[in-house]
C-alpha cells in the first residue's frame, strides 16, 4: 500500500487533502460537532468522536484521491467501492448526537436512544473507520497489482 501512496502525485495530494477538509465538514456540521447557528445538539461531544471523525476524514479523503486519474493515464475501469461510502455513513450516525437522529428517536424515543443507541455508538465509530480502511486497502492494492490482459472476445480466424 505505501508503494501506491508514494507513487502519487501532487495532484492526487491535494485531493486527498481537500477531499478530508470536506469531508470533516460534512460529518462535523450537520452533527453539531462544530457548533454553528444552523444545528444544535442536545447531548454533548464524546470524547471518542474527535479521533473517529479525524481517521473518517484523513481515511476518506485518501479513498477519494484514488479515484481521481492522473493526466495522461488510460481511464480506468468505472467501479465504485461502496464500503467507502457505508463506512463514512456509519461515521455518521456515530459521532452524531443519539437523540438528535430522528431514526433512532423514532425507533426508541428519547431514552431509549439514550439508553440502547448511544452505547452503539462508538462500536458503529470502529465499524464505519474498519470499513473505510478496507474500502482504502483494496483500492491503493489495485494501483499496484499487475493488471493481466483481458482475452479478446473476438479471437482472430487465421
Amino acid at each position: 500500500m505505501l508503494d501506491a501512496l508514494k507513487a502519487w502525485s501532487t495532484r492526487r495530494w491535494w485531493s486527498a487533502t481537500a477531499a478530508s477538509v470536506v469531508t470533516a465538514l460534512v460529518v462535523a456540521v450537520p452533527t453539531a460537532m462544530v457548533p454553528t447557528p444552523l444545528f444544535g445538539r442536545e447531548v454533548p461531544t464524546t470524547w471518542w468522536a474527535w479521533p473517529a471523525l479525524v481517521a473518517t476524514s484523513l481515511l476518506g479523503g485518501l479513498l477519494l484521491a484514488t479515484y481521481v486519474r492522473e493526466p495522461g493515464a488510460a481511464p480506468a475501469e468505472a467501479t465504485v467501492d461502496r464500503r467507502g461510502a457505508a463506512g463514512g455513513l456509519l461515521t455518521f450516525f456515530a459521532v452524531g448526537c443519539p437523540v438528535c437522529n430522528k431514526i433512532a428517536l423514532l425507533a426508541l424515543g428519547y431514552t431509549g436512544a439514550l439508553r440502547w443507541f448511544a452505547p452503539v455508538q462508538p462500536v458503529l465509530a470502529l465499524a464505519g473507520v474498519a470499513l473505510l480502511g478496507w474500502a482504502l486497502r483494496s483500492r491503493l492494492r489495485g494501483q499496484v497489482a499487475c493488471p493481466t490482459p483481458i482475452p479478446s472476445p473476438h479471437p482472430e480466424r487465421v
